[in-house]
């Protein structure tokens, strides 16, 4: 008895009613092992869905950081389920299926999620909508109609009452045989709406007359007038899209210029902010003063871009370009235009990283020995560890460019307004240039909130567009470069 009495107890303590991740295989391919904790998924009423995945390796990879071997990585991710975006929260690097080697909390941006990918596995399974079985949707349909014919007996009650509160007086010693009880109206229940002004004026119809001298009938009832609008407050909300934010009229507080001036009892959902972008308030200078998420763009010490100089040469590891034609969605998100592509890969140093899209900046972020170039690329790829490399091509003025024509030629007309061509596909492969040497660094993404540990490889040959081309660009993003970050004594290598 004594036993079971403190195994009760140790039940019913916190930790205890917590239960360990239950495992499920979703995807087994070559070399790896895809599982989802099924008891960690949480959902919201706005279409997104937190969940606890993870990836277990056959062979074991030496976490960059830490300088140990992992073969589980762990990650909780929040899935936009209509957008098909994914948000990485957490990261766990495990030795084995007990052993942690290190975690780290994340802040980065909503990254789409590309077909086949890890997170595209995990999304299928958690943003299914949960199946009722029959017995659940017979008794919730039965709970229905139960609550349904209870407020029409309850509504018919209160008819039946009114109608016997407007009936006139009558006397029984002067009329004895003229007083005929009230009959309910011989019809189907009234509906959850019933007329009563309709209800009221057959009461009075059916009243016999009275030989005494009664109070007049009440007026015949008269619709209520319908109620005045109420004038929405006055309110000061600047709603912000992509484009460049409207100056707030409100007057900016003298603290630091950049942000708005609250009055007091707003709710949060009130506060005016500025969008990030590359003049203005919101220019980069700014960024980590617009969200307590963007604090790496001011403290961070291994910024990009930087000014590629003064690197090692060395023999560098060619990178494996697996990239294959398939269909594309391009779209002008307001800071920059994007490709979103799939089915294309580059694998460095025994590890895969998936293509996610592309994009452009006008001119080039990174200088190389101090030279600006006219435009870049920036092609970023995600590993399933969560890690990001980018690869960066320079472009500079001269022939026209087959590829980039394609994607001007199908360039959207509105801002967030994506076109996906139904019959046409473009192949990565055409933007990347003839020679494959490159220089390599760590850095960060260069648009808030520039989070760290962002493998950089810059192609040192650059590819050719034409003027035109440029002139294209130059018409919606005359300049959406960040500026030059300090390069901190990284190290730089450089293929020779």
């Amino acid at each position: 008895m004594r036993l079971l009495t403190i195994a009760l107890l140790l039940a019913a303590l916190p930790w205890a009613a917590s239960a360990a991740p239950t495992w499920q295989t979703i995807s087994s391919e070559p070399g790896k092992r895809i599982e989802l904790d099924r008891t960690s998924i949480k959902r919201d009423d706005a279409g997104k869905v937190q969940a606890q995945g993870r990836v277990v390796l056959e062979r074991e990879l030496i976490d960059a950081k830490s300088g140990a071997g992992y073969r589980v990585i762990e990650a909780i991710t929040r899935y936009d389920c209509l957008s098909r975006n994914a948000n990485t929260i957490k990261r766990i690097f495990k030795k084995n299926e007990t052993e942690i080697i290190r975690e780290e909390d994340i802040r980065g941006n909503d990254l789409p999620v590309r077909s086949g990918t890890l997170d595209d596995k995990v999304l299928r399974e958690v943003c299914r909508p949960a199946k009722e079985s029959v017995t659940e949707v017979a008794e919730k349909a039965n709970e229905a109609a139960a609550l349904l014919k209870a407020a029409n007996e309850e509504l018919l009650k209160k008819e039946l009452a009114n109608q016997k509160a407007k009936q006139p007086v009558i006397k029984a010693a002067e009329t004895p045989t003229q007083a005929e009880p009230i009959e309910a109206p011989k019809s189907a229940i009234p509906s959850i709406r019933p007329n009563l002004k309709a209800a009221a004026e057959a009461s009075r119809e059916a009243s016999p007359p009275s030989p005494v001298k009664a109070a007049p009938p009440p007026a015949p009832a008269k619709e209520a007038p319908p109620p005045k609008a109420i004038p929405a407050p006055k309110s000061t909300l600047i709603v912000h899209t992509t484009s460049k934010p409207e100056k707030p009229k409100s007057k900016p507080a003298k603290s630091d210029g950049y942000m708005l001036e609250l009055s007091q009892g707003q709710s949060a959902a009130q506060h005016q902010h500025i969008h990030w972008s590359y003049e203005g308030e919101g220019r980069p200078e700014n960024w980590a003063k617009l969200d307590p998420k963007n604090n790496a763009c001011a403290t961070g010490q291994r910024q990009s871009p930087i000014d590629i100089r003064d690197g090692i040469k060395v023999d560098l590891e060619p990178i494996k370009f697996d990239y294959r034609p398939s269909a594309f969605r391009i779209n002008d998100n307001g800071h920059t235009v994007q490709v979103d592509v799939g089915d294309s890969r580059l694998t460095l140093t025994g590890k895969t990283y998936e293509l996610i899209q592309f994009h452009f900046h006008r001119p080039s972020e990174e200088k190389v020995n101090g030279r600006r170039f006219d435009m870049v690329a920036h092609l970023v790829h995600k590993a399933d560890d969560g890690a990001l490399a980018v690869v960066a091509v320079l472009m500079e003025r001269g022939q026209e460019n087959a590829f980039i024509q394609t994607l001007w030629n199908n360039m959207p007309l509105e801002k967030s307004t994506p076109v996906t061509p139904p019959s046409l596909t473009i192949d990565p492969l055409g933007l990347l240039p003839k020679t494959r040497d490159y220089y390599t660094y760590m850095g960060s993404l260069t648009t808030p909130p520039c989070s760290e540990g962002v493998l950089w490889m810059v192609m040192k040959q650059p590819v050719e567009v034409s003027a035109d081309q440029i002139a294209i660009f130059s018409r919606l993003y005359p300049n959406n470069a960040r500026p030059i970050q300090p390069s901190s004594n990284r190290l730089i290598k450089e293929g020779r």
